[in-house]
């Protein structure tokens, strides 16, 4: 008798996680609910460490269970997150797909909330996340959570995400929302991808608390964070042809507004990452003129990504981009005197707390900043 599709599919990408790799899989194995039928799908990026023969070694091992099953596909080369997650969706069988991580930082745990949350909510899309009430992060260090509250911002802001954590790379879905998607796989989180592509699903998010992992290393590094950019600009690049369809002058210019306000909050981080590194990593700079170099790291990141992202313009040409970036770099300038004025107007003469007179400050000076630098610096009209 011809053995049945399982119910769920859970897809595992591994690279170097010879480590972790069979306790996972046990871990899943004694977390799937009761009557319900399961294949998970190894995925291997060639590890080094010999990844795919342990797995080879324990489907071997163990007593076939015709509910729960694991399969592995083993990939000649390592070729990043996302295409490793598409291989496995595209060989599985079931008519629900989980995507987790192999390092524990995903709680196999959490996975009987999630497969309950289709039936109970009746959605399409469950997110595990760790930005709602109820989740958290373990183990991070002040960096990693900065990074990671950049990457979530730059999504919910400039692509229109509404879910809380986008960035979450544990998520399950009904396979038949994809079939009509062309997935471009650029970086490592093929959820956002998804999330930008996908129109009027229900989408639940449940808490989870992400725990760093115990063995190997983190697979975040520059090279990570640069694949993360482009895919932002292609998801960016896809968006806009849905805005061309879209008549309200009003929301082209609150896109654009939140877009520059994006890209203001990553200058923060910028700034904060550069200063440090030069006062305390590479040069021991004294702190002043570490910040100084970091302000200009942060305006000359925010005055690139403003110009390619904000308003759309590729002319590169050495005379205009040498104009641009000193009006820019002057208007910024305005716009900083701009804030102290104003903080100290509010304080000192109107009697506003501090924090309070921050927030306005900062609103209205980030404001007139763009303002400013879409009529003068980037020439566009004031509304569109």
């Amino acid at each position: 008798m011809a053995q049945k599709n399982p119910q769920v599919s859970i897809i595992l990408p591994t690279y170097n996680e010879s480590q972790n790799i069979v306790d996972i899989l046990e871990l899943i194995d004694k977390n799937i609910p009761k009557g319900i039928s399961t294949e998970t799908i190894v995925v291997d990026d060639n590890s080094p460490d010999g990844t795919g023969k342990i797995v080879e070694d324990y489907i071997s091992s163990i007593k076939k269970i015709a509910e729960n099953t694991i399969d592995i596909i083993h990939r000649k080369t390592k070729n990043g997150l996302s295409s490793a997650i598409l291989n496995g969706i595209q060989s599985a069988k079931g008519e629900t797909i989980i995507v987790m991580d192999s390092d524990f930082s995903h709680p196999p745990q959490i996975l009987p909330k999630m497969i309950e949350a289709f039936k109970k909510y009746q959605c399409d899309l469950v997110v595990a996340s760790r930005y709602i009430t109820g989740g958290g992060i373990q183990g991070w260090t002040t960096k990693r959570k900065l990074i990671s509250k950049v990457a979530t911002i730059i999504a919910t802001k400039g692509l229109g995400v509404k879910t809380k954590d986008p960035m979450s790379g544990f998520f399950a879905f009904k396979k038949n929302i994809i079939k009509e998607l062309n997935f471009d796989a650029i970086g490592y989180k093929l959820l956002l991808e998804m999330l930008v592509k996908t129109k009027g699903i229900n989408i639940k998010e449940i808490p989870y608390t992400f725990e760093n992992r115990k063995f190997g290393s983190s697979k975040l590094d520059s090279s990570t964070i640069i694949d993360y950019l482009k895919s932002v600009l292609k998801l960016y690049k896809y968006g806009k042809i849905s805005e061309k369809h879209e008549g309200r002058t009003s929301v082209r210019f609150l896109s654009k507004a939140a877009r520059f306000f994006t890209v203001g909050a990553s200058g923060l981080a910028i700034n904060y990452l550069v200063s440090l590194l030069f006062a305390d990593g590479i040069s021991n700079l004294w702190y002043i003129h570490a910040t100084s170099i970091g302000i200009i790291a942060s305006m000359t990141t925010n005055f690139i990504l403003n110009k390619i992202w904000t308003f759309s313009d590729r002319d590169f040409s050495l005379i205009k981009t040498l104009k641009q970036y000193g009006k820019f770099v002057g208007f910024s300038s305005l716009g900083a005197i701009l804030q102290l004025g104003i903080v100290f107007y509010l304080v000192d003469v109107q009697n506003i707390s501090y924090p309070i007179s921050l927030i306005i400050a900062v609103g209205l000076a980030a404001f007139g900043n763009f303002i400013l630098n879409k009529k003068w610096t980037f020439k566009e009209k004031l509304w569109n």
